[in-house]
């Protein structure tokens, strides 16, 4: 079954500006490549056949860094002149997508998973909507993700003060297209927030991985993704 590829690259990355001189978050300079480009290669080994980028602040600066190709795989964008959040990002840019299902992609995080896998999984389980769990020794920054033993997300947990090891969003997500044009267009809407709690009675899964994780949300976790990555993120 195909799939189109949205990431969401309109985050401002307010709190990196110091050390990313007003460029877009995923512009961010991680060993001398602008971070999105990791999460593009991943997708690339997939084998699809188009990118769509969500884009929003500085948008211009992605599509002058990224253009209409990338290695051999066409790029697109959807551009919203204000922000949507990330369900209404996504909303947007379904004038692009044809196929049923979509892959969606948070821009500021990077998962060390074998994207394939993932998709495979799903297709074969046939569910309508999942997300990628990944599993951290302190999800007190991020909040948690609470399963049962087949997968099902039972509850998302706010973040708190404490530190303990458990699933957090991994920030990939499989959507059935039908799902994101239930959202009311032009308005803030966030996946997270409006569109995953309504999901836990009719079924949403999680894919759980046990591997590398970062985001670049803050100065300490963009100093950690450059260290991973000059030591090799798989």
């Amino acid at each position: 079954m195909s799939f189109t590829p949205l990431i969401l690259a309109g985050g401002l990355g307010t709190r990196l500006w110091p050390a990313i001189s007003n460029l877009p978050k995923v512009l961010s300079p991680v060993n001398s490549r602008p971070f999105l480009s990791y999460l593009l290669d991943q997708l690339v080994e997939t084998g699809i056949q188009k990118i769509v980028l969500c884009t929003g602040h500085l948008g211009e600066l992605v599509r002058e860094a990224f253009g209409y190709e990338y290695r051999g795989v066409a790029v697109q964008y959807s551009h919203e002149m204000t922000s949507l959040g990330t369900g209404g990002a996504l909303c947007h840019a379904l004038a692009l997508v044809s196929s049923e299902w979509v892959l969606a992609m948070n821009g500021d995080s990077y998962c060390g998973l074998d994207l394939k896998s993932y998709v495979g999984w799903h297709f074969k389980k046939k569910y309508n909507a999942s997300l990628v769990l990944t599993k951290i020794e302190d999800t007190g920054r991020y909040g948690s993700v609470k399963i049962d033993k087949d997968g099902r997300v039972l509850s998302f947990e706010e973040k708190c003060a404490n530190v303990e090891p458990g699933w957090i969003n991994g920030g990939i997500y499989m959507l059935r297209k039908s799902l994101l044009a239930s959202i009311p267009a032009g308005i803030k809407f966030s996946l997270e927030r409006d569109l995953f709690p309504k999901l836990l009675d009719t079924g949403l899964y999680g894919f759980r991985f046990h591997g590398k994780f970062i985001d670049i949300g803050t100065p300490e976790s963009y100093l950690s993704a450059i260290k991973l990555f000059s030591e090799g993120c798989t």
